[in-house]
């Protein structure tokens, strides 16, 4: 293994600091939180000394407001003049004409439509899984059944990112569970480009022609929300549920309309964290967090390990990589920036412990017994396990979801998939019999709640019944 020289570390304790000791050699990319002798932190403790990017949605909703009060009131006009001004071209159409997908669809590279058939199969495929059963009966008592059934949402709207990357697997990701959720009514959005007329990315296109979308908007930001939120006349009716991830503007919309909407999730800039030990290959390592760096200069990249050596072999591995890469400035901001680092730990144990309370959207594990450790990550939006299982693979075509939950929201939420489109109902029906085995019980559950007429509404039945 390649060792680097040593080098002072920037570390951050989580006892308080007494004097300053946050120095950063020039040449060094990863800052280092060093929370090795320290092993009685608390989960809370640690979250607060992990690596974050800061993420201010509060302060994004005061200039999404606006933008979505506009939208509500003025429909399409108010479009025209946000597209003008936030993508800086207004398509001739909002609406993606049907022929145009199809256009797309004709002309995409045949290498291209490859990958993306494996991804949409692969996707479909775990979808199917997921599903599962769609109802549930059970049987309390004789006569006295509940039925938990599963209906899809009626109508939902998926925004696909088109920012600084097109991200074509986001309609995969989006569409592909919603229809096997069986969802009736699909709409996709995305942003449009100067460099496309004022459509959404070919791909993007190329991919709803794929899958049989053809309702597709070239509207993005916080505007493309409020117009499914509140719907355009004559244009977009309003949907039910919004989902797919989008920049902090996007996020602050959701936010916003929450209530109005359901929403699958409040995405943040991506993120990625490495438990690694020293059996890891450092320059896997270094890759897979340049990986997650070319999303965002706000992606986060994460290494926690018990190696120093470790560490300053990854350290070792980046500068001759980026070099080798295209968005250099863009992952050398990501890399350097507070949301990034290197954690050193005592041991695993500390290390599981920090990539918990961490609660990683993407968590790699590269160690002698990965298998085993990511079965005792309880806070994570999706683990890939060993060196073989990159976050890469993810985002295209291991089957798994790609829209995961960011900024620890991991610790409460899932990524999206096939039950995200789905509402849980339950059915109750009981007969004379099995209503009158429990009369007396609720009656005497209304009374002490003090809501009598709860306890008349069971008792009406059968005093009608006596008269």
């Amino acid at each position: 293994m390649r060792r680097c020289r040593a080098r002072r570390l920037r570390t951050i304790a989580l006892v308080p600091e007494t004097e300053s000791n946050t120095t950063r050699p020039a040449e060094a990319l990863l800052r280092v939180i060093d929370l090795r002798g320290h092993r009685a932190g608390s989960g809370a403790e640690l979250s607060k000394v992990v690596p974050r990017a800061a993420f201010d949605v509060e302060q994004a909703m005061a200039a999404v407001r606006p933008v979505v009060e506009a939208v509500a009131t003025r429909g399409e006009e108010a479009l025209r003049e946000l597209s003008e001004r936030f993508d800086k071209v207004v398509p001739d159409s909002f609406r993606v004409p049907v022929e145009r997908l199809a256009a797309a669809e004709k002309q995409l590279d045949a290498q291209v439509r490859e990958a993306f058939e494996l991804a949409i199969e692969r996707r479909r495929q775990v979808s199917l899984a997921e599903l599962g059963d769609t109802s549930v009966a059970v049987d309390v008592d004789r006569g006295a059944r509940v039925i938990q059934k599963l209906i899809p949402v009626n109508r939902v709207g998926l925004y696909v990112p088109g920012g600084l990357a097109p991200l074509a697997s986001s309609v995969i990701m989006n569409v592909v569970p919603a229809q096997v959720a069986g969802v009736g009514s699909i709409a996709v959005t995305s942003p449009p480009q100067v460099e496309f007329g004022g459509e959404p990315h070919p791909n993007i296109l190329a991919l709803c022609s794929i899958l049989g979308i053809d309702e597709v908007y070239a509207v993005g930001g916080a505007q493309a929300v409020a117009m499914f939120a509140h719907g355009v006349p004559g244009l977009c009716e309003p949907v039910d549920l919004v989902t797919g991830p989008g920049n902090i503007y996007v996020v602050a919309a959701k936010r916003l309309l929450k209530g109005k909407i359901g929403i699958d999730s409040e995405a943040g800039p991506t993120e990625i964290a490495i438990l690694a030990d020293d059996s890891a290959n450092p320059a896997h390592v270094a890759a897979d967090l340049i990986s997650q760096a070319e999303h965002d200069p706000l992606a986060g990249s994460v290494l926690v390990t018990d190696s120093a050596e470790l560490a300053a072999a990854v350290e070792a591995q980046l500068e001759p990589q980026l070099g080798r890469t295209r968005h250099v400035e863009r992952i050398r901001t990501a890399l350097t920036g507070e949301q990034s680092g290197v954690v050193l730990v005592d041991d695993l144990e500390q290390g599981l412990a920090v990539v918990d309370a961490y609660a990683a959207e993407h968590l790699e594990i590269h160690t002698h017994n990965a298998f085993d450790l990511a079965q005792r990550v309880t806070n994570a939006g999706a683990i890939f396990i060993g060196g073989y299982s990159p976050v890469s693979l993810g985002d295209y075509c291991a089957g798994s979801t790609h829209v995961l939950p960011t900024a620890g929201a991991a610790k409460h939420s899932s990524g999206l998939n096939v039950k995200s489109f789905l509402r849980e109902v339950h059915l109750i029906h009981y007969d004379r019999g099995a209503l009158a085995e429990v009369r007396r019980e609720v009656e005497t559950f209304a009374e002490a709640e003090q809501l009598p007429a709860h306890g008349a509404a069971i008792s009406v039945r059968f005093d009608e019944e006596a008269d």
